[in-house]
């Protein structure tokens, strides 16, 4: 390959996910709100479960973590997008858009075993309770935590280090509001066919080998809970729900566009807001309106909030 030729496109320009104008204004308001919702809710989480004593546990230590992922993962794309939204000219640079690609699936690829982590949590805490303790301690989360980002950034790491070796020399237009593989690559000025296929599987093989280990641990969580008493299987099938719920909303969208053979352009700006901005958002709504411990502590906390303002 001539190194001459190599990314002679300087900038990228994002046809983002509309043209017309009051649609973006409608857009613009749209997702502000939903982006100060995502980062407040998840600070929220993040701030109640360190604060709280009662949630210092593995699977409040794991939810924190998903709250900082998904916050991060909103981060990436959601404020470009909505700065856009005022632009006529809606580019991004070389660079910007490589770091989207890399962020993307560096905070994906960790979301994807972090979840993973999440339904391994409540196996042990379910089907073998008397070992939780052991099998689940504070440095085996944190180990479990690292494992998760380190996976993310070796897979992020390994899409990158084909996309930057591209030749970009136009066109340059991605119809969408963020850079992502698949999107890129059809600009390269090559013949991406092949490629394109094998840095989809690399994103496809990770998403649907995390997707199957999940429902295999829900399965021996579900046949277990069916075998309990009433009490413990109500409380226990009411968290496996609220995670089951995230599973498949975040894991629906990542496989339908990196596995699906056929792209269609509308289906794909769809799923791509709903995991970069409705996953997000929903993750606290799910996880606080369905816990019982996220409630009481919610309520701990406004006691001592309103304690602490009578106070001054």
């Amino acid at each position: 390959m001539d190194k001459g030729n190599l990314s002679i496109v300087s900038e990228f320009v994002l046809l983002g996910l509309c043209h017309s104008w009051n649609m973006q204004v409608l857009f613009l308001i749209i997702f502000f709100m939903l982006y100060l919702i995502i980062v407040s809710g998840n600070v929220f989480i993040m701030i109640l479960i360190i604060t709280d004593s009662h949630l210092h546990s593995p699977m409040y230590f794991l939810l924190a973590n998903l709250s900082f992922v998904d916050m991060w993962l909103s981060s990436v794309t959601t404020p470009k997008m909505i700065t856009d939204f005022l632009r006529e000219n809606k580019t991004i640079s070389f660079g910007g858009c490589m770091c989207q690609i890399l962020y993307v699936h560096f905070v994906g690829g960790g979301e994807m075993v972090l979840l993973v982590v999440m339904a391994y949590d409540r196996y042990v805490a379910i089907c073998k309770p008397l070992h939780y303790s052991a099998m689940m301690s504070l440095q085996k989360c944190t180990s479990l935590v690292v494992t998760s980002w380190s996976i993310g950034f070796v897979h992020a790491m390994s899409q990158m280090a084909v996309i930057v070796q591209l030749p970009f020399c136009g066109p340059r237009e991605i119809d969408s509001f963020f850079c992502d593989i698949p999107l890129v690559i059809k600009l390269a000025c090559i013949d991406s066919y092949n490629l394109g296929i094998l840095m989809n599987a690399d994103s496809g093989v990770l998403a649907m080998t995390c997707f199957i280990l999940l429902l295999i641990s829900y399965t021996y969580i579900l046949l277990t809970i069916h075998q309990s008493t009433k009490t413990g299987a109500s409380k226990a099938l009411s968290t496996c729900t609220a995670h089951i719920t995230v599973v498949v909303l975040f894991f629906g969208p990542c496989i339908f566009i990196y596995v699906w053979p056929l792209s269609i352009t509308w289906v794909d700006k769809f799923l791509a807001v709903f995991y970069s901005v409705i996953t997000p958002l929903l993750n606290p709504a799910i996880y606080t309106l369905r816990n019982k411990e996220i409630k009481d502590a919610m309520k701990r906390f406004r006691s001592y909030y309103m304690h602490y303002k009578g106070n001054i």
